[in-house]
């Protein structure tokens, strides 16, 4: 089989930071001549881990593998034989949006064992990215949102424990609308978010692309 790269779309919106960021990491790791796919999370119906652990029973034949069929599955197979997995999400509510927690709940899960210490059913070792935009401003998930920074670096540990490696891209400030004035969003400085998205976003995708890139390099 060819070698092949997948991302996951946790952001309702296909075409905005978070996809455009997976995009870039997606075109960095073609560039080193494998194939890649971007899944958008919120196309397909599919729901959380359904607390079965049939994916941590002796001898099943769900071991290591989420039970659930729905529309995530065919995706967590194609994972499951890609060289590397992207992650990209949009920041709610100080975490991950409700879309990519589901994914993750299925995607990390049923890899993880209860054993002292924990262990990882899946069979070899690749890198994850994981891909972030938030509101948050430079340096906020150290101060103002800290329980929120803390967050995500379990979530990039646990993907450490489980795949092998793993790698976090936070891209802080981001552009939200076309037309600020329309929103309830007077605490934002329209004209210093258009100068960020023009300035520092692009600094952004080209941190994207590579880590794209290098997660192929080896």
């Amino acid at each position: 089989m060819d070698k092949y790269v997948i991302g996951f779309n946790g952001s309702p919106r296909k075409n905005w930071n978070t996809a455009i960021l997976l995009e870039k990491a997606l075109a960095g790791a073609a560039s080193k001549g494998v194939g890649t796919e971007l899944v958008h999370l919120y196309d397909l119906d599919f729901k959380g881990c359904a607390s079965c652990f049939a994916c941590k029973t002796k001898g099943g034949k769900s071991l290591g593998r989420c039970a659930r069929q729905d529309g995530l599955t065919p995706y967590l197979e194609k994972a499951f034989r890609a060289e590397a997995i992207f992650l990209g999400s949009p920041i709610y509510l100080g975490t991950a949006s409700g879309g990519m927690r589901s994914c993750i709940e299925r995607l990390f899960f049923p890899y993880l064992t209860y054993t002292n210490p924990s262990g990882t059913l899946f069979p070899r070792k690749i890198p994850v990215g994981l891909l972030y935009a938030m509101n948050t401003p430079d340096g906020g998930l150290d101060q103002g949102t800290a329980a929120c920074g803390q967050t995500l670096r379990v979530v990039e540990g646990m993907a450490s424990r489980i795949f092998g490696r793993s790698e976090s891209l936070h891209c802080f400030d981001t552009w939200q609308f076309d037309d600020y004035s329309k929103f309830e969003a007077s605490r934002f400085n329209a004209a210093a978010k258009a100068r960020r998205r023009q300035e520092v976003f692009p600094l952004d995708c080209k941190k994207a692309f590579a880590m794209g890139a290098r997660f192929m390099a080896g």
